[in-house]
Formats: structure tokens, sequence, C-alpha cells
């Protein structure tokens, strides 16, 4: 994400409100521009079935149906998230380029076909009508697409495309739920389900045009970033574990604890939870930005110069002096970072408190507490999980699978004990958890940080090994049929072109 925060410096560089606005606009957009599109449709198709006259059970269906849709394919896709942004990320390095868009339509089959078999299988049991079935599956398999396309849009520099589309995707998707509510008289499910899907089906497409655009075709197997589960075999459990950290005390809420509410057959929903949780959650914007901004950006200058005089013949005391400016550096954005999130979380309690319970969502004193209880669980999250970020850049693997393993394990466990045992302490066990999770990160950051130099150096084989392993050989057989096709059709294209030239 460095390189996209060096670009969106540029634009915060910029005098005067508009430049300001446009520049928040894009970094809004692009760090988390599709989790904002759930929030605007979700939030809107409440309110449009409500304005339209549904029952309180239809818009409560509704709405389960969307956020299992969509926690469903968060879950899903990250267990590949990380390991083909690293992937990208070597290939980049490498300048191998046309191993690109290889690797997304890899990792994409593979997510297609896990993740449909099994919400196809939950959807069959679920006890709703085939039209609703088949709408939520086709939603869950679009998501899915988006979700993977994000993570190679954020090598592009073309915000304003990635904006666009976007907006686009927004107010298409709002207009023809009116549309087929108001004008075409179709069930309010039906309508509003098919209208989300298509806005969302208009960002995937259009976010294909962009990386066609930009990337080469390539060459290959389309399955050479399974190497890198043998190389770095933890990156799938940090994705995992983070996402399930993060929305599991969700998961726990719906099924287990009291607010718990069976909407209709297998979906279930808790309302008085699920609601304050999604305004909550979006306290963490400006973490989200602030981060790829400005840690990323004046961290890596300093990161980049430091382990470049390893490789280039620095003296001990550059090394030493390098080292010392990346660590204040360092300190002093997650410094910043983490003042700022707290004056966020401090605006969206004393804000919310006062507007929420204005809104027609039938907001109590119990989802006041549960709200801003929850925005400070995901206040110690950001921060967390950046300091958790920071540490991938100096590859210990094994301190982030540490802290994000503490946060799922702690978070889900003290969410099912609460919601058993304490039930007037809802969001409790997520504040907890994220709050392990940002002192685990910090302190094991701060403990790797302390022995850098024995860390680079002393720590690393003394001599290269092959990652070999299963994933590795499977990689190769797919490898050696991609070389066995890609030869018969230059073969073939040659003798095309070769009887052309005969005939001319």
């Amino acid at each position: 994400m460095a390189g996209v925060g060096f670009e969106l410096k540029k634009l915060f560089s910029r005098k005067g409100l508009i430049a300001t606005i446009r520049a928040y606009s894009y970094a809004t957009v692009v760090c988390a521009g599709p989790m904002i599109l759930g929030f605007i449709l979700l939030i809107s198709s409440m309110f449009m079935a409500e304005f339209a006259g549904a029952a309180r059970q239809t818009r409560e269906l509704l709405v389960t149906m969307i956020t299992h849709t969509l926690l469903g394919s968060l879950l899903v896709t990250s267990l590949f998230s990380m390991l083909t942004t690293r992937f990208c990320a070597d290939m980049i390095y490498e300048k191998n380029y046309h191993k690109l868009i290889p690797s997304f339509y890899g990792s994409l089959s593979f997510m297609l076909i896990i993740g449909g078999c099994l919400y196809g299988v939950f959807l069959h049991f679920a006890g709703v009508e085939l039209l609703y079935r088949v709408l939520s599956w086709l939603l869950f398999m679009t998501l899915i697409v988006v979700w993977t396309q994000i993570n190679y849009l954020t090598m592009l520099k073309d915000f304003k495309s990635i904006v666009l589309a976007f907006a686009v995707s927004v107010a298409v998707s709002l207009i023809l739920g009116a549309v087929f509510i108001w004008l075409l008289h179709i069930e309010i499910i039906t309508a509003l389900l098919t209208s989300i899907t298509i806005g969302y089906g208009i960002m995937m497409v259009w976010y294909f045009t962009i990386l066609y655009r930009t990337f080469p075709e390539g060459f290959g197997t389309s399955f050479r970033f399974l190497e890198w589960i043998d190389r770095i075999p933890s990156l799938c459990l940090i994705g995992f574990f983070t996402s399930l950290g993060l929305f599991g005390h969700l998961l726990i809420m719906w099924w287990i604890s009291p607010l718990s509410v069976q909407v209709q057959g297998l979906f279930y929903g808790a309302p008085t939870h699920d609601v304050p949780a999604i305004f909550a959650f979006f306290s963490i914007l400006i973490t989200t930005v602030n981060f790829t901004t400005s840690v990323e950006t004046r961290f890596y200058p300093e990161y980049k110069t430091y382990f470049s005089l390893f490789n280039d013949g620095g003296s001990i005391e550059s090394i030493d002096e390098a080292e010392g400016n990346m660590i204040r550096v360092l300190s002093e954005e997650i410094g910043y970072l983490s003042l700022k999130q707290v004056f966020s979380t401090l605006i969206f309690i004393i804000v919310g408190t006062i507007v929420l319970p204005l809104l027609p969502l039938g907001f109590n004193n119990e989802m006041l507490r549960i709200f801003r209880t929850l925005c400070v669980g995901y206040a110690f999250y950001a921060i967390g999980n950046s300091i958790m970020l920071i540490s991938q850049y100096f590859s210990d693997m094994k301190g982030a699978l540490i802290s994000t393993s503490i946060f799922a394990a702690v978070t889900n466990i003290l969410t099912v004990l609460f919601s058993l045992f304490f039930t007037s302490f809802y969001g409790i066990g997520f504040v907890i958890g994220s709050m392990c999770f940002c002192v685990a990160a910090c302190i094991i950051l701060c403990c790797y940080l302390r022995k850098l130099k024995y860390n680079v150096l002393s720590r690393q084989p003394l001599f290269a090994t092959e990652h070999a392993g299963f994933f590795t050989g499977l990689a190769d057989h797919f490898e050696q049929r991609a070389d066995k096709v890609q030869r018969r059709r230059r073969e073939s294209d040659e003798k095309h072109r070769g009887g052309l030239e005969n005939e001319v």
C-alpha cells in the first residue's frame, strides 16, 4: 500500500478546501470503498423497505440475508488475501508483471469454488424461497470477485476510475431499487437483492476493465501463488484469524446470545447488536486512511534506506543511524495514528449518542451502550491491526500470527462467555480481545525491533534452501501443463500465420 500512499499524499499536499475534500474522498474510497458501498446499500435498503411499507419480518430477513452474504464472502477471501498480496509484492519487486493477472484468476477460482459450494449448501438448507437463495448466492459470488479485485487495485494509481466506479455502482443500485419497487411493483426483498447485486456487478465489471487496462495479460500458470503457501504458511492463518476476530463476535451474537432472533430458517440476526456494530465499525475509517497516507509513506523511505545499507555495504555507524531514524519515525507515526483514532472514537461516541436516537432505526439505551462499547473495541482493533501490518514489513510472520491468534481466541471465547453468563456486558468480549491484540502486537514489535540487527542477520538460514512442499509441487505441475498448452498455442498461431502468408 505504500506506493498508493505516496500518490494519495500528493493529493493531500494541494491547498484549499476543495482539494482537501477531494483527497479524503479518494483515500476513503480507495482504502475502504466496497465496505462503504455495503454500508450505504444496507442502510438504504432498510429505509427503502420501511418507506415501501414492508413488514418488520420482511425488513429483518432482507438485512440478515445481506449481512450473512457480506460476512461470508469476507471470511472466504481472507484465506488468500494476504497470501496473494505478498505474492504480488514479490512479483512487482522481481518485475515479473506477467504473473499478476494469472495469480488473480488462480486465487479467484479457488475462492469461488470453495465459497460457492459452502454457501450454496448453507442456502440450500436455509429455509427461504428459491429466488431469495439464487439472488443471495449470486451476490455472494460477486462479492468474492470484488474483494479479490481490491487486493490488486491497491497497486494502481488510477484513483479517478476507482472512485467513478464506486459512485456509479451506488447510484445505479439505489435507482434500480426504487424503480423495481415503485414502478415495476416487484416484491421488496427480490427488488432490493437484485438491485444490490447489480450494483456490485457494475463495480466488478468496471474493476475488471481497470485491471486489464493496467496489467499485461500474462502467461504461465494461474496457480504459481500456491508456492507461497509453502514459503510463508502463516499468511493464510494471519488473514483468517484477523477476519475471525473482527467478525466472529457478530456470528456468536446471531446464534447463541439472548439477543439472537431467528428471522427465518437458518437466517439469524441480533438487530439490537448488529445496527450499533455497523455504525461503530466506521469509526476506524480515519485510521485506515491515515495508515496508508501517513504511516507507511513516512516510514517506508526510512525502512528502504536502512535495508539498502545492508545490501550496498553501509558502515556500522550509518546502519545504526538509519535504524534509529527508522524506529523514531515509526514510533512517531504510530503515536499520531493512535491519537487520531482516539479523537475519532470520541467524536463518533459523542455525535452518535446525539444523532442515532433521532434516526428511524429504533435506537434505545441498550443499543447506544453497545454502540459506545464497540467504538472502543474497534479503536483498539484499528491500532493493533496497523502495528501487526508493520511487523510484516520486517517479515515477523510468527509475531503477526501470535497477535492475530490471540485476537481471534480471546474475542470469541469471551464473547461466548459474556453472551451466556453476563448478558449486561454485550461487546465487552470484543473490547478485551481487541485490547489484547493491540497490546500483544505492540509488545511483539517492540521486542523484535530491540534486537533488529540480530533478527535481520543472525536468524536467517546460513544457506539458501528450496521451499519444496506439496503446494510447490502442485504449482510446478500446473506450470508444466501451462507451458505445454501455451507452446501448442504458439505453434498453432505460427502455422496459421505461415498459411496466411503462403495464400498471400
